[in-house]
């Protein structure tokens, strides 16, 4: 969040005066002063994570991220930490860039980076020392410091399954080969770190893919071959249940109902919260996927919605089950930097770990929601697809 330059010149970060815990500034400013000493043109540390860009396609940038200080943190453990931690734990990684070239074997002893289940200690010599400059996106977690390799190599063999190598060296589409790996216990993170190698699908198609476009890949070809199986499940949800989490000043609330599978997934942004600041109302953006499925890309809540419908589908997996099911994702003004999509999918996975309020129609769910939903229900309830349906189970 950037408070008004007033605000922050009274408060300088004692007073905390835009109510949150910390000041975002001093701690970025914080970030860079204790790390900027142990930056050097040459790093040697371990590395679980490769970042490839976008910008450019195909001439992207690409290249590992190596951890200064201490153990690296795999992206799903960084949920539920404060802020502060995760601009600490990610300012600790140092990213080398190079740009895409016909060098096969850096680009494989990159993929093999990835490709290994424990942490791969790498040597990376830049042309010049890193700079000290922390990346905020609304679809890849905050990113470190950077620069370009001039060298890169392994300092120890990596660590890769077996089960992963054969299912490279079948030759399988990557569809196919992701549906494999899903099926053998490998999660999504691990999947998009390999795919954005380009490790995955037939030989002649593998090209590396920009981080950001992965993330939503396998999220999206996951949550359909996971839909696929739900459509056929001959049983649905027999009540209302109402599951709700708040984390980073993102309020979760799902709502799942009886009837085949349908999906709605709402966001409501205050005029505090990041992407609408100096709107003068909430603004709310909804995007819907009926029994058949969407065709369409999700252009008002992009990487967002894959992820908040990869954790329901996982859930309705799980428990066999149809159900229509519909999302709300309030977000206030202390969410202020954003931390990517995966805060979104952990968010929505973590109101479905908790136990349910169990209603036996609509009707007494939306006297529930009416007290726990900041916008108003009925606002709610004019935009969406599913929620204007009447039934006479819902009574």
């Amino acid at each position: 969040m950037k408070p008004p330059a007033d605000l922050c010149v009274i408060c300088k970060g004692t007073k905390k005066l835009c109510g949150n815990s910390f000041c975002p500034i001093l701690q970025r400013i914080n970030s860079q002063t204790g790390f900027n000493d142990k930056i050097k043109e040459y790093v040697f540390g371990p590395s679980k994570e490769v970042f490839i860009g976008s910008y450019d396609y195909p001439y992207v940038s690409y290249g590992p991220l190596a951890t200064i200080e201490g153990d690296p943190t795999g992206v799903k453990e960084l949920y539920g930490r404060p802020y502060n931690e995760i601009i600490d734990i990610r300012t600790a990684m140092v990213r080398g860039r190079r740009f895409a070239t016909k060098n096969k074997r850096i680009q494989k002893d990159m993929q093999e980076v990835a490709l290994s289940i424990t942490p791969t200690d790498v040597e990376m010599k830049f042309t010049r020392k890193p700079s000290m400059k922390i990346q905020f996106s609304s679809l890849i977690q905050p990113m470190g410091p950077s620069a370009p390799i001039q060298t890169f190599k392994q300092a120890e063999n990596p660590k890769i399954p077996n089960k992963v190598d054969q299912i490279i060296d079948d030759d399988l589409l990557a569809s196919d080969a992701v549906s494999e790996l899903t099926h053998h216990g490998f999660d999504n993170y691990y999947l998009t770190n390999i795919f954005s190698t380009g490790a995955l699908g037939r030989e002649e198609n593998k090209h590396i893919v920009p981080t950001r476009w992965s993330i939503t890949a396998i999220d999206d070809i996951i949550g359909k071959q996971r839909m696929e199986r739900i459509r056929n499940f001959n049983k649905q949800i027999n009540d209302y249940l109402v599951f709700e989490h708040k984390d980073y000043d993102n309020h979760y609330t799902v709502l799942m109902m009886p009837g085949n599978w349908e999906f709605e997934n709402f966001e409501s942004w205050s005029p505090k919260s990041i992407w609408a600041m100096g709107s003068k109302h909430t603004v709310t953006t909804e995007e819907y996927e009926p029994f058949t499925g969407r065709t369409k890309y999700a252009d008002s809540q992009v990487g967002g919605y894959y992820a908040s419908r990869y954790s329901i589908v996982e859930y309705l997996e799980k428990i066999r089950r149809q159900a229509r099911v519909v999302v709300f994702r309030e977000i206030g003004g202390g969410y202020m930097v954003p931390l990517g999509v995966f805060q979104v999918r952990e968010g929505v996975s973590s109101a479905l770990k908790k136990p349910p309020k169990i209603f036996s129609t609509l009707n007494e769910a939306y006297v529930h929601l009416l007290g726990t939903l900041d916008i108003p229900l009925n606002r709610y309830r004019r935009m969406s697809m599913i929620l204007q349906q009447s039934r006479l189970i819902d009574f």
